[in-house]
């Protein structure tokens, strides 16, 4: 018989631990077995629950109170069965609202009901009857229950963002929900004045669940204006240079932690706190032009860089600590195709993030062009024509990124709490103290890493994908 000397109980939940042990590998092992990512087996979920999967599409008009809504071959099926099968966690939607009637655009409270009937089906107030292709028919359980649409609009179109996270004020102003920026009213540094452009660059700050995340999450989403004239082009880039300048004087204090130092934006009422250092933001949308072909720093350089990127040896970046964020390099999974806008051959959608406290798993293209029939997801199963469905949706193909960001009780940082973070642990309840870098294993704050702690570490252990 093998005995402990357990002056100070801390080997008694190491007893608890091997116990557990096999449990807990057998649960990672079976997790491993079903990657959920994996488009050659006709996977295309999350690898972990845990990450923040963001997904930009310009609809093409497809979302709208006057759209077919019926089970057919049309363009609200294609992007039902789309959503279905991709299953974001947050979801930006621009050229939405279009009714296609002597230019006519759906109002705000239209596009609420539209959104919800799009994810859930049900009698349709519009055109009569009831809708018969919606998110939920085929992916059952699947919703995204928070809708903002912006009131912003050029008479035709408006932004949309969905969202499975409520919203809630990050930036201390009493708001949550944005339409556009808040303007530049004093042109300082590079920024030129004025908003986020014609339609707007939409933001909503997200409250992320505190029992999972160290910070919260604020999203932006933009439809830049479309054309090659030089009036085109500079429209685009002053919103750009706008934008930037909010995000990084705005809500990060140009590196301090004062918003707007220099009193260059309207606010009212004035933000009065800058987001904390595990906040990231995310942002995307339809900006219009190719950073790859456009011969100039264009929106997305702009968006993440500011005026100097890093190779320039520039410190005004808009990330939180002013370094560069980035910009997304996705390609389609099979073909390499990094078009988003394959009528023109040209990447115009982006997603760009915080990458000091953002990493980004994964980037890619979704389009069902290109894509083996039977790496299809099956939520196009039974459309007819099921190659075509990405084209039967939009003529822009959605932008999918999986985020990692900042998680309580990831000791390693890799996104998951695993069998490395269960080592990690192991170590931390034999030195007793939550000081350092065993301060994520304090569930109960009371300083010190034990057994209780242990108990909830297992509730969140292996929280690999669950498969469709």
């Amino acid at each position: 018989m093998t005995t402990f000397a357990c002056a100070d109980g801390r080997c008694a939940v190491r007893i608890t631990m091997c116990a557990a042990l096999a449990v807990a590998w057998g649960v990672a092992s079976g997790l491993a077995g079903e990657p959920c990512f994996d488009p050659a087996a006709a996977q295309w979920g999350k690898s972990h629950t845990s990450d923040i999967r963001v997904v930009t599409l310009n609809v093409q008009d497809g979302l709208r109170t006057t759209a077919n809504k019926t089970e057919n071959f049309n363009s609200w099926t294609g992007l039902a069965r789309s959503v279905a099968a991709l299953r974001p966690d947050v979801l930006l939607l621009q050229e939405t609202g279009d009714t296609l009637v002597f230019g006519g655009v759906d109002s705000v409270n239209e596009l609420n009901t539209v959104i919800d009937i799009f994810f859930r089906g049900g009698a349709d107030p519009f055109l009569g009857g009831q809708v018969t292709s919606y998110v939920q028919k085929y992916a059952p359980g699947y919703d995204l229950p928070y809708v903002f649409v912006s009131s912003e609009t050029d008479t035709f179109n408006r932004n949309i963002i969905v969202s499975r996270f409520p919203a809630m004020d990050l930036n201390c102003d009493n708001r949550s929900v944005y339409n556009d920026i808040p303007s530049v009213t004093i042109p300082n540094a590079y920024a030129v004045g004025g908003d986020g452009g014609i339609r707007g660059f939409a933001l909503v700050e997200l409250d992320l669940p505190d029992d999972m995340y160290r910070g919260d999450l604020v999203v932006g989403n933009a439809h830049f204006k479309a054309g090659g004239s030089a009036s085109d082009l500079d429209q685009r880039l002053r919103a750009a240079k706008n934008v930037a300048y909010v995000l990084d004087y705005w809500y990060h204090g140009a590196g301090g932690d004062t918003p707007d130092p220099v009193g260059a934006i309207f606010d009212f009422p004035r933000a009065d706190c800058v987001l904390d250092e595990q906040t990231p933001f995310i942002i995307g949308g339809d900006w219009n032009e190719d950073e790859l072909t456009n011969g100039r720093r264009g929106p997305a350089e702009w968006l993440t860089q500011a005026q100097f990127s890093n190779t320039q040896g520039g410190t005004d970046g808009t990330d939180k600590d002013r370094t560069d964020a980035v910009y997304d390099a996705a390609v389609h999974p099979f073909s390499g195709e990094r078009a988003t806008h394959p009528g023109s051959g040209r990447k115009l959608d982006y997603l760009g993030w915080q990458d000091s406290t953002a990493t980004a798993r994964r980037t890619f293209i979704f389009n069902t062009t290109g894509t083996p029939i039977g790496a299809l997801p099956p939520e196009f199963a039974g459309l007819l024509f099921p190659g075509g469905g990405s084209g039967l949706a939009s003529d822009h193909r959605p932008v999918v990124a999986d985020f990692i960001l900042p998680l309580f009780h990831d000791g390693d940082g890799d996104g998951e709490i695993g069998l490395d973070d269960f080592s990690l642990f192991d170590q931390c309840v034999q030195v007793g103290s939550a000081a350092g870098t065993c301060a994520p294993f304090d569930f109960d704050d009371d300083h010190l890493v034990g057994l209780l702690d242990f108990g909830h570490f297992m509730v969140r252990f292996g929280g690999g994908c669950v498969a469709p």
